[in-house]
């Protein structure tokens, strides 16, 4: 058992160290460039993850940026520019609209499908009955 973790536990975070190190932005790499971090991982495993882990990344860094709205995955009906964005769209559609073809509201629409509902419920019970439709 003891066998197994000194190798899993090393290969472990040389993987985890990889795949920071690649995904961090050049502007956050300190002291060498981001490919030398890579190449020192790879052939040092144990050494380069653990140099990379405590100097190879400026930490600070990311912290500031994540307690900001810079990077952070947000939730689109918590993301006030993707609502923004969509009222825009909103807005445009009404203006390209047709004069012909005026601009409903919801409600309206909904009035119009509830009444084609029920005609079409009616023409059922009609043809159920055995009756004609009317049209």
């Amino acid at each position: 058992m003891l066998r197994v973790l000194l190798i899993l536990v090393p290969l472990a975070l040389s993987i985890y160290a990889f795949i920071d190190c690649v995904t961090t932005q050049e502007k956050d790499v300190r002291f060498m460039p981001k490919p030398v971090w890579a190449l020192l991982i790879l052939l040092f495993p144990l050494v380069g993850s653990i140099s990379w882990l405590i100097i190879g990344r400026d930490r600070a860094t990311s912290r500031r940026m994540g307690s900001a709205s810079g990077g952070q995955w947000v939730a689109p009906d918590d993301n006030p520019e993707f609502l923004k964005s969509l009222k825009d769209e909103k807005v445009e559609k009404a203006e390209k609209a047709d004069d012909s073809e005026p601009v409903q509201d919801d409600d309206a629409h909904l009035r119009d499908w509830e009444a084609d509902l029920r005609r079409r419920e009616e023409e059922l019970k009609r043809r159920e009955n055995g009756e004609e439709p009317k049209d």
